[in-house]
Parts: C-alpha cells; structure tokens; sequence
C-alpha cells in the first residue's frame, strides 16, 4: 500500500502545483495589464490621440467670449513641378477674446504672410485629402499662435477652399 499512497501524494502536489502555476500566470498577467493602462493613460493617451481622431482637442474657452476674425482671400501657387495649380482660400480665425482679435488685426501683415509661406509651400497631394485640410488647418492655428500668443488661436475654418 505504500507504493501507491506514494503515487497519489505525488499527483497531489502535481495538482497543487499546476494549480498554483495557474494563479501565478493570471496575477502576473493583471498586473501588466494594470501596469500597461496606467502607463497608457498617463504618458500616452494625453497627447497622441489627435493624430488618430481627425480633429485635434481645442483648448478649454468659454464659447461666449471668443471672437471670430475674417481674413481676405489667399490666392497662391502650390509647390507643384509643373507649377500650374492654385490656391484660393478664405480664412476665418476664431480666437478667445476681443483683445486676441485685436492683436490679430494688428499684426494682420505677419498673419497673412504665415499663411502665404506656408499654403504656398504645399503641394496638391498636401491637401488632397479631408485629413490633410484639417491638418494643414491645425498648422495656421499653430503658426498664429507662435506670434500672436500660445493658446489665443482656438480654430481656424476655411469658408473658401478651390484648387485649381
């Protein structure tokens, strides 16, 4: 009898091991999933969605206070090899008060020519696309902000929008 008292010791401590492995496998497995959310939220998830949502995040302003600025027309040749496109667009700035919309007016020759340099250097195949309309309209809303003031450019829209 010893013999087999012996064997079903030995498959008890199997089963209790196997067991064991188990539950070791499962925690270990939750805490890296723990540790990736955590990591996700706070170092990736702030920063890097608007790449994939076409629209990036605008910052927080009380809809009531910003002001809404007409630029005139823009009319430039695109970056193409045969240089035989054009484009002519009509911009609207929203920004987050009348003292911003001021300071716009103000500096309407350096606005006008940012936004000359930078449509003048795309080509067609930069804003062929829905996403790269909105991209190329993030980057206005960037380059205002470098001279106007960080965060004082909410949104740019274009009212007009012909290539030729």
């Amino acid at each position: 009898m010893a013999p087999e008292n012996d064997k079903d010791a030995a498959e008890g401590g199997k089963k209790k091991s196997s067991k064991l492995k188990w539950i070791l496998l499962v925690l270990l497995l939750g805490a890296l999933g723990g540790a990736g959310y955590f990591g996700y939220t706070h170092f990736l998830a702030n920063g890097h969605d608007a790449e994939e949502g076409a629209e990036q995040e605008a910052p927080r302003v009380d809809p009531r206070r910003t002001e809404v600025v007409a630029l005139e027309p823009f009319v430039v040749n695109l970056a193409d090899p045969l240089g035989r496109r054009y484009l002519r667009t009509t911009l609207k700035v929203e920004v987050i008060d009348r003292r911003a919309a001021a300071d716009v007016q103000q500096h309407m020759a350096r606005v006008r020519d940012s936004i000359i340099l930078l449509l003048s250097s795309q080509s067609y195949s930069d804003i062929d696309t829905m996403e790269k309309k909105i991209r190329l309209r993030n980057d206005i809303a960037d380059r205002l902000n470098q001279f106007i003031g960080q965060g004082r450019v909410v949104r740019v829209y274009f009212s007009e929008f012909v290539v030729q």
